[in-house]
Protein backbone atom coordinates (compact mmCIF):
# COMPACT_ATOMS: atom_id res chain seq x y z
CA UNK A 1 0.00 0.00 0.00
CA UNK A 2 0.91 3.54 -0.76
CA UNK A 3 3.02 5.27 1.68
CA UNK A 4 1.32 8.42 2.38
CA UNK A 5 2.88 11.31 4.45
CA UNK A 6 -0.46 13.88 5.08
CA UNK A 7 -0.13 13.45 9.22
CA UNK A 8 3.62 13.46 9.26
CA UNK A 9 3.73 17.15 8.73
CA UNK A 10 6.65 19.29 10.53
CA UNK A 11 5.81 19.66 13.88
CA UNK A 12 3.54 22.12 15.23
CA UNK A 13 5.77 24.93 17.56
CA UNK A 14 4.51 26.17 21.24
CA UNK A 15 2.20 28.79 19.92
CA UNK A 16 0.33 26.61 17.91
CA UNK A 17 -0.55 23.60 20.72
CA UNK A 18 -3.51 26.06 21.99
CA UNK A 19 -5.80 26.17 18.23
CA UNK A 20 -8.19 23.33 17.97
CA UNK A 21 -7.05 19.99 16.14
CA UNK A 22 -8.83 19.53 13.09
CA UNK A 23 -8.14 15.88 13.55
CA UNK A 24 -7.88 13.46 16.61
CA UNK A 25 -6.91 10.10 16.14
CA UNK A 26 -6.55 7.92 19.11
CA UNK A 27 -4.92 4.26 19.56
CA UNK A 28 -6.59 2.06 22.00
CA UNK A 29 -4.37 0.00 24.19
CA UNK A 30 -3.98 -1.57 28.04
CA UNK A 31 -0.90 0.66 29.58
CA UNK A 32 2.09 -1.44 30.78
CA UNK A 33 5.15 -3.95 29.33
CA UNK A 34 2.79 -6.90 30.30
CA UNK A 35 0.56 -5.79 27.44
CA UNK A 36 2.84 -4.95 24.48
CA UNK A 37 2.65 -6.73 21.70
CA UNK A 38 -0.90 -8.13 22.65
CA UNK A 39 -3.61 -8.42 20.16
CA UNK A 40 -5.44 -5.75 22.04
CA UNK A 41 -2.99 -3.04 21.66
CA UNK A 42 -3.06 -3.11 17.88
CA UNK A 43 -3.95 0.83 17.74
CA UNK A 44 -1.39 1.55 19.82
CA UNK A 45 0.78 0.02 17.26
CA UNK A 46 -1.04 2.20 14.78
CA UNK A 47 -0.32 5.51 16.53
CA UNK A 48 3.62 4.78 17.34
CA UNK A 49 3.43 3.53 13.39
CA UNK A 50 2.76 7.38 12.41
CA UNK A 51 5.08 8.62 15.02
CA UNK A 52 8.09 6.52 14.30
CA UNK A 53 7.76 7.10 11.02
CA UNK A 54 9.56 11.03 11.31
CA UNK A 55 11.16 10.38 14.54
CA UNK A 56 8.09 11.24 16.81
CA UNK A 57 7.20 10.19 20.38
CA UNK A 58 4.26 10.57 22.48
CA UNK A 59 4.84 12.07 25.72
CA UNK A 60 2.53 13.08 29.03
CA UNK A 61 -0.68 15.29 27.82
CA UNK A 62 -1.90 18.63 30.14
CA UNK A 63 -2.30 17.25 33.66
CA UNK A 64 -6.18 17.30 33.07
CA UNK A 65 -5.89 14.61 29.94
CA UNK A 66 -5.78 11.12 30.54
CA UNK A 67 -3.38 10.12 27.75
CA UNK A 68 0.08 9.93 26.08
CA UNK A 69 -0.10 12.93 22.92
CA UNK A 70 1.63 13.80 19.90
CA UNK A 71 0.69 16.94 17.79
CA UNK A 72 1.60 17.32 14.34
CA UNK A 73 0.86 19.81 11.79
CA UNK A 74 0.34 23.41 11.80
CA UNK A 75 -2.35 25.54 11.95
CA UNK A 76 -6.04 24.50 10.37
CA UNK A 77 -4.12 21.17 9.81
CA UNK A 78 -3.40 20.17 13.10
CA UNK A 79 -3.46 16.98 14.46
CA UNK A 80 -3.80 15.38 17.73
CA UNK A 81 -2.86 11.72 17.95
CA UNK A 82 -2.99 9.88 21.35
CA UNK A 83 -2.91 7.13 23.48
CA UNK A 84 -4.83 6.32 27.05
CA UNK A 85 -3.45 5.78 30.04
CA UNK A 86 -6.50 4.17 31.23
CA UNK A 87 -6.95 0.60 31.03
CA UNK A 88 -9.21 -0.92 27.82
CA UNK A 89 -12.43 -0.90 29.92
CA UNK A 90 -12.30 2.89 31.07
CA UNK A 91 -10.72 4.11 27.38
CA UNK A 92 -14.29 6.75 27.51
CA UNK A 93 -12.36 8.77 30.16
CA UNK A 94 -9.55 9.25 28.47
CA UNK A 95 -11.09 10.18 24.98
CA UNK A 96 -13.44 12.43 26.66
CA UNK A 97 -10.55 14.58 28.40
CA UNK A 98 -8.92 14.89 24.83
CA UNK A 99 -12.25 16.45 23.19
CA UNK A 100 -13.05 18.50 26.42
CA UNK A 101 -9.64 19.76 26.68
CA UNK A 102 -8.30 20.34 23.15
CA UNK A 103 -12.27 21.54 22.31
CA UNK A 104 -12.17 19.07 19.19
CA UNK A 105 -15.19 17.94 17.85
CA UNK A 106 -16.25 14.10 18.06
CA UNK A 107 -17.41 13.92 14.05
CA UNK A 108 -13.13 14.57 13.60
CA UNK A 109 -12.09 11.86 15.72
CA UNK A 110 -11.02 8.61 14.47
CA UNK A 111 -10.51 5.82 17.11
CA UNK A 112 -8.28 2.44 16.49
CA UNK A 113 -8.89 -1.03 17.90
CA UNK A 114 -8.34 -4.66 17.34
CA UNK A 115 -11.57 -6.94 16.14
CA UNK A 116 -12.04 -10.56 16.32
CA UNK A 117 -14.95 -10.19 14.29
CA UNK A 118 -12.62 -9.48 11.35
CA UNK A 119 -10.37 -12.30 10.39
CA UNK A 120 -6.89 -11.91 10.94
CA UNK A 121 -5.18 -9.20 8.63
CA UNK A 122 -8.23 -7.24 7.08
CA UNK A 123 -9.29 -3.83 7.64
CA UNK A 124 -12.51 -1.53 8.04
CA UNK A 125 -13.00 1.39 8.39
CA UNK A 126 -16.69 2.67 9.63
CA UNK A 127 -18.64 5.33 11.54
CA UNK A 128 -20.91 4.27 13.78
CA UNK A 129 -22.47 0.54 14.78
CA UNK A 130 -21.97 -1.45 17.66
CA UNK A 131 -19.34 -2.38 19.86
CA UNK A 132 -18.97 -6.13 18.88
CA UNK A 133 -18.27 -6.43 22.84
CA UNK A 134 -14.92 -4.84 22.70
CA UNK A 135 -14.75 -3.19 26.36
CA UNK A 136 -12.48 -0.23 25.05
CA UNK A 137 -15.40 0.87 21.81
CA UNK A 138 -18.16 0.26 24.71
CA UNK A 139 -16.65 2.49 27.28
CA UNK A 140 -15.98 5.36 24.08
CA UNK A 141 -19.93 5.12 23.23
CA UNK A 142 -20.74 5.31 27.15
CA UNK A 143 -18.61 8.31 27.92
CA UNK A 144 -18.97 10.57 24.75
CA UNK A 145 -23.14 9.98 24.54
CA UNK A 146 -22.72 8.45 20.76
CA UNK A 147 -21.71 5.55 18.75
CA UNK A 148 -21.53 8.41 15.96
CA UNK A 149 -17.55 8.44 15.83
CA UNK A 150 -15.10 6.89 13.16
CA UNK A 151 -13.48 3.43 13.78
CA UNK A 152 -10.62 1.67 12.19
CA UNK A 153 -10.58 -1.82 12.96
CA UNK A 154 -7.84 -3.89 13.03
CA UNK A 155 -8.24 -7.93 12.64
CA UNK A 156 -7.00 -10.51 15.01
CA UNK A 157 -9.71 -12.63 13.90
CA UNK A 158 -11.68 -15.43 15.95
CA UNK A 159 -9.74 -17.02 19.09
CA UNK A 160 -9.36 -21.01 18.23
CA UNK A 161 -11.46 -23.65 20.28
CA UNK A 162 -13.61 -22.75 23.26
CA UNK A 163 -10.46 -20.18 23.88
CA UNK A 164 -12.38 -16.70 26.03
CA UNK A 165 -11.92 -13.81 24.02
CA UNK A 166 -10.48 -12.10 26.80
CA UNK A 167 -7.76 -14.18 26.97
CA UNK A 168 -7.45 -13.99 23.28
CA UNK A 169 -6.96 -10.83 22.81
CA UNK A 170 -4.59 -10.20 25.57
CA UNK A 171 -2.34 -13.08 24.09
CA UNK A 172 1.02 -11.95 22.01
CA UNK A 173 1.17 -12.99 18.38
CA UNK A 174 2.62 -15.92 17.41
CA UNK A 175 6.51 -15.59 15.42
CA UNK A 176 4.66 -16.81 12.48
CA UNK A 177 1.71 -14.18 12.71
CA UNK A 178 4.17 -11.09 13.94
CA UNK A 179 5.31 -10.41 10.46
CA UNK A 180 1.47 -9.86 9.11
CA UNK A 181 0.71 -7.87 11.89
CA UNK A 182 3.41 -5.54 11.13
CA UNK A 183 2.54 -5.11 8.24
CA UNK A 184 -1.27 -5.05 8.62
CA UNK A 185 0.11 -2.27 11.38
CA UNK A 186 1.60 -0.66 8.66
CA UNK A 187 -0.99 -0.59 6.30
CA UNK A 188 -3.27 0.55 8.93
CA UNK A 189 -1.18 3.72 9.09
CA UNK A 190 -1.94 4.32 5.81
CA UNK A 191 -5.29 4.44 6.12
CA UNK A 192 -5.20 7.01 9.08
CA UNK A 193 -3.16 9.03 6.81
CA UNK A 194 -5.53 9.02 3.90
CA UNK A 195 -8.42 9.58 6.73
CA UNK A 196 -7.66 12.99 7.14
CA UNK A 197 -7.94 14.11 3.75
CA UNK A 198 -10.69 11.79 2.25
CA UNK A 199 -12.83 9.99 4.33
CA UNK A 200 -14.65 8.14 1.47
CA UNK A 201 -11.06 6.84 -0.51
CA UNK A 202 -9.75 5.88 3.29
CA UNK A 203 -12.46 3.49 3.66
CA UNK A 204 -11.87 2.06 0.20
CA UNK A 205 -8.32 1.73 0.88
CA UNK A 206 -9.04 -0.02 4.10
CA UNK A 207 -11.16 -2.66 2.48
CA UNK A 208 -8.96 -3.74 0.01
CA UNK A 209 -6.39 -4.83 2.70
CA UNK A 210 -6.65 -9.00 2.96
CA UNK A 211 -8.65 -8.78 -0.45
CA UNK A 212 -6.03 -8.26 -3.16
Amino acid sequence: MKRLKTLLSPRTTRRETASRPSHVVVGLRNPGADYEGTRHNLGFEVVERLLGARGETLSRGPSRVRALVAQTGVGADRHLLAVPTTFMNDSGSAVVSLISYFKADVGDLLVIHDDIDLPFGRLRLQVGGGSGGHNGIRSLERSLGTKEFSRLKVGVGRPPGSMDPADFVLRAFSKAERPEADLMVADAADVVDLWVTDRVKAQELAARRGRE
